[in-house]
C-alpha cells in the first residue's frame, strides 16, 4: 500500500506556463502562477494541482482539479467538473458545509488540455489513505474524545447536507433520483470499467442486492457520494473543508451513511490483516447511526443491504484502479479475477451472511 499510484501523464512545468497564460486572460496581464506542485497523495479519479495565483496585488493559494487525460486510463467514464463546481457552491451556501470556496470553472480544454476547476486551498490535516490512518499518525494517536469529536462532526456533515432542501433544477445535473437508478448506474459503470473482463464476485454481489431489495428505500436526498473522512480536511479535529464531489447523486441517506462506515471498515480490515490493532472503536455502525438519528430524526435502515452495496461500489472502483496499475506495468494481472478486489474477503463474508440468513 505504500507505493504511490500513477495518476497523471502531464508535465508539471508545461502546466504552470499554460495556467499562467490562462489566468492572465481571466484577470489581467500582470497575473502569475507559481509554486505549482502535485500533492504527495494525489487523488485516483481526477488530477490535483497546488499553486499560488497572484493578481491585483494579492496572492491566493489555490487547488485545481483536472479531468484526467485519456492515456492515464481514467477511473470514471466522465468528469462533470461543472456540476462538481456548482455542488461545492451549493453545499457551502445552502447547507452551511465548509466546502472550499469555488473560484473558477473552465470548460474549454484548450488552456490545460482538459476542463478544470479552481478553488481556494484550505490548510489542515487529512486522514491518509497511504499508509491508511488506521496504521498510525495524528488520528490514530488522538485521544478517544478527539476521535469521537471528529467522528460526530463528520456525520454532522451528512446530516446537514441531507437536511437541506435543494430545488429540482439544482439537482437535475445529477440525473435520475432513487436507489434503483443509483444501482443501475453502478452496474453500467461496472460494465464500462471492466468491459468483457468479468469479475464473478462483483456480479454475485449485484445479484444478491437484487434478491434482497429494501421494501421501502429511504427518502431521496443530495448524496455526497464519496462520503469518507479521507475527503475532509480537519483543523483541531473539526471539518475545515469537504472535498471530492464527483460521485454525488440523488438517493437515500443510507448511501452516504453506509459509505462512511464501510470505508473505515475497509482500512480497518487491511490493518488487522497486517497484524495491527487499527482503530476498532472508531466509526462503528451503531454509533454513526445513533449520531445521524439524533441530528436528523431519521433512523438509517436496511444497513446490511447498504453495507454490501458500499462494498460492491468500492470493489468496482478499486478493481478499475488495479486495472490501471496493470496497464502501467505496476503489477501483473491475477490468475483469479476476483483478486482484483482488494477487499475480496470482506465481500465474501457479507455475501455469506445473506446466504446463511436465507
Amino acid at each position: 500500500m505504500a507505493e504511490q499510484l500513477r495518476t497523471s501523464t502531464r508535465d508539471l512545468a508545461e502546466l504552470r506556463e499554460r495556467a499562467t497564460a490562462w489566468l492572465r486572460a481571466k484577470v489581467g496581464a500582470s497575473a502569475s502562477v507559481s509554486e505549482m506542485s502535485r500533492p504527495a497523495e494525489n487523488g485516483l479519479s481526477s488530477e490535483t494541482l497546488f499553486f499560488s495565483a497572484t493578481w491585483d496585488g494579492r496572492s491566493t493559494r489555490c487547488v485545481a482539479r483536472l479531468a484526467p487525460a485519456q492515456e492515464a486510463v481514467p477511473v470514471f467514464p466522465s468528469y462533470d467538473l461543472r456540476t462538481q463546481f456548482e455542488l461545492m457552491r451549493l453545499a457551502r451556501e445552502k447547507a452551511g458545509i465548509p466546502a472550499p470556496r469555488a473560484l473558477w470553472f473552465e470548460p474549454d480544454p484548450a488552456p490545460l488540455g482538459t476542463p478544470f476547476l479552481v478553488m481556494e486551498r484550505v490548510d489542515g490535516e487529512v486522514p491518509p489513505d497511504v499508509m491508511p490512518y488506521t496504521f498510525g499518525g495524528w488520528l490514530y494517536d488522538a485521544s478517544p474524545a478527539d476521535r469521537r469529536r471528529l467522528q460526530d462532526a463528520s456525520v454532522g456533515i451528512l446530516a446537514a447536507l441531507h437536511r437541506t432542501a435543494f430545488t429540482p433544477a439544482e439537482l437535475a445535473p445529477l440525473g435520475p433520483a432513487g436507489l434503483r437508478a443509483h444501482v443501475a448506474a453502478q452496474r453500467a459503470y461496472y460494465e464500462w470499467a471492466h468491459g468483457t473482463y468479468r469479475i464473478p464476485l462483483l456480479e454475485r454481489a449485484f445479484d444478491c442486492l437484487e434478491a434482497h431489495w429494501p421494501k421501502e428505500p429511504g427518502p431521496d436526498v443530495l448524496s455526497w457520494g464519496d462520503a469518507r473522512i479521507g475527503n475532509i480536511i480537519y483543523r483541531d479535529f473539526m471539518p475545515a473543508a469537504v472535498l471530492d464531489w464527483e460521485m454525488a447523486a440523488v438517493g437515500p441517506p443510507e448511501l452516504d451513511v453506509s459509505w462512511m462506515i464501510f470505508l473505515h471498515r475497509f482500512f480497518q480490515d487491511l490493518t488487522v490483516g497486517g497484524g495491527l490493532p487499527g482503530m476498532p472503536g472508531f466509526m462503528r455502525s451503531a454509533d454513526v447511526c445513533r449520531t445521524y438519528r439524533e441530528l436528523t430524526g431519521y433512523e438509517p435502515r436496511d444497513l446490511d443491504f447498504y453495507e454490501l452495496y458500499a462494498a460492491l461500489r468500492h470493489g468496482v472502483v478499486m478493481a478499475r484502479v488495479w486495472r490501471r496499475r496493470i496497464h502501467f506495468g505496476e503489477q501483473a494481472m491475477p490468475d483469479d479475477p476476483d483478486d482484483l478486489v482488494l477487499h475480496r474477503a470482506t465481500i465474501e463474508r457479507l455475501l455469506a451472511s445473506y446466504e446463511v440468513a436465507s
